[in-house]
């Protein structure tokens, strides 16, 4: 199983309800698919760099998960499916970036106590 990090947008005119059906929707599928997931973070509203579908803003969501190599292309298949995401990148993390990842996380808990 590898590592892998996904962060993908939302397009900003979903309510919250949406956004959470949606962000289940991904999460349920790559469970089913036996992922083990590791992290998974809502950024929130953020502008965008550049306008994407003449949209100046999004939602931002990261998913942090091992699986099989093979489920990352039909996962993939389900964001192009997906009328609500505007982008997505998976990347696959290195032992260095795993690391970096962990101490992120652990940084993330001890300032929001």
């Amino acid at each position: 199983m590898n590592h892998y990090e996904t962060v993908f947008i939302l397009n900003p005119v979903l309510s919250d309800t949406q956004i959470k059906e949606t962000v289940q929707k991904f999460n349920d599928y790559l469970v089913s698919r036996g992922a083990e997931m590791i992290s998974k973070e809502d950024w929130g509203l953020k502008k965008l760099a550049y306008p994407i579908q003449k949209k100046k803003s999004g939602f931002y969501h990261m998913f942090e998960f091992k699986v099989a190599g093979e489920e990352i292309s039909s996962f993939e298949l389900e964001f192009r499916r997906d009328d609500s995401v505007m982008r997505y990148l998976t990347v696959k993390l290195d032992k260095h970036a795993a690391a970096w990842a962990e101490k992120r996380r652990a940084r993330a808990t001890s300032t929001k106590k």
